[in-house]
């Protein structure tokens, strides 16, 4: 290819990388080091108590806003340097709940940052193996069956993806919140009154159960289409051998398979980082929150309305980094199979 040609073609997506991705990116990165303020003016009054001939005289400083010209409150960036980082991260907190009767690792889970961070490594880590196994499960269950039944089995499979996720979220709630279908069928089983959304811990795992259902059909769909490529002289070579079917399994198709997982693995971690979607569906602001939300927080104004742009930088920040460090293993691995490769 010419190298006119091959600019033609790359200088669309980099112009649109660079004006949506990497100025945004900079921005970002400075505003996490100011704040936004109101200015403030000082103003003096003195008060005199009645007396004669010596009345005594107390002055007294108290602080204005400043107005503009409008009257509305006028504002100043300020450098802060890593007070945003500092203000989210409260390491003078950190350190005082480990200290003798600080009360340890659950003091610091109060922490709102921390408290966002447990549940987003919890809902990352702990829904990627169950999707990576209903997909595979799904993709060899259906690749073993008859050719009329792959149709509507794929169609119903990939239901779960047409779902908005709100929308999905909203509707696994409405089965167990109050007096929900699945609510009333377990109290009539048990006999017993139950209120699935009073436990933080209920909810995180109907949580994870919804990213399950709704992710697990794209590993599906993947696995499936990598399926389709496997060496059938392989596979009839292990069955000629005597292999199992879960050792063929092991020894030929998740070979086969292991860049789509690894594939799916990248997808999932950095979709699963930033969990937005089911804290909104599922109304857990009080109880479970994640980084995404923390961030959409900060940015909501306050009854002053004034909004924390910079600790939302901060913590836009801090989440990428957590993304780079859970994908760093699984590149560090792609890049040492390609050089084998």
């Amino acid at each position: 290819m010419k190298r006119w040609t091959f600019v033609a073609f790359v200088a669309p997506s980099l112009a649109m990388m660079i004006v949506f991705i990497a100025i945004p990116l900079v921005i970002v990165i400075v505003q996490s080091f100011q704040d936004r303020r109101q200015v403030f003016r000082a103003e003096t009054t003195e008060q005199c108590t009645p007396g004669f001939p010596n009345p005594v005289c107390t002055s007294s400083a108290t602080m204005v806003p400043v107005l503009d010209g409008a009257g509305e409150p006028v504002r100043e960036t300020v450098f802060t340097g890593w007070g945003n980082y500092t203000a989210l991260l409260q390491p003078g907190a950190v350190a005082a709940a480990f200290s003798p009767g600080g009360g340890g690792l659950a003091a610091v889970l109060n922490i709102d940052f921390y408290k966002a961070l447990r549940f987003t490594l919890t809902f990352t880590l702990g829904t990627l193996p169950f999707v990576i196994g209903v997909g595979l499960a799904l993709a060899v269950a259906l690749n073993a069956t008859h050719r009329l039944v792959r149709g509507p089995v794929t169609f119903i499979s990939l239901l779960p993806l047409i779902i908005t996720p709100v929308i999905g979220a909203l509707s696994i709630r409405w089965l167990f919140v109050g007096d929900g279908i699945l609510t009333h069928l377990i109290e009539h089983i048990t006999g017993q009154k139950i209120a699935i959304f009073a436990h933080g811990w209920a909810i995180e795992l109907l949580m994870m159960f919804y990213r399950v259902w709704s992710t697990a059909p794209f590993a599906f769909i993947i696995f499936y289409a990598g399926l389709q490529s496997l060496n059938q002289d392989a596979l009839d070579s292990a069955i000629v051998d005597g292999a199992s079917r879960w050792h063929r399994l092991r020894y030929v198709v998740m070979p086969h398979l292991m860049p789509l997982i690894t594939f799916v693995s990248l997808i999932h971690l950095m979709d699963s980082y930033r969990v937005f979607d089911e804290v909104v569906g599922f109304s857990s602001q009080a109880r479970v929150i994640s980084l995404q939300w923390l961030t959409y927080d900060l940015l909501t104004p306050n009854q002053s309305g004034v909004r924390a742009i910079g600790r939302a930088s901060a913590s836009s920040m801090l989440t990428m980094l957590g993304i780079v460090l859970l994908l760093t293993p699984l590149v560090v691995r792609i890049w040492r199979d390609h050089r084998r490769g």
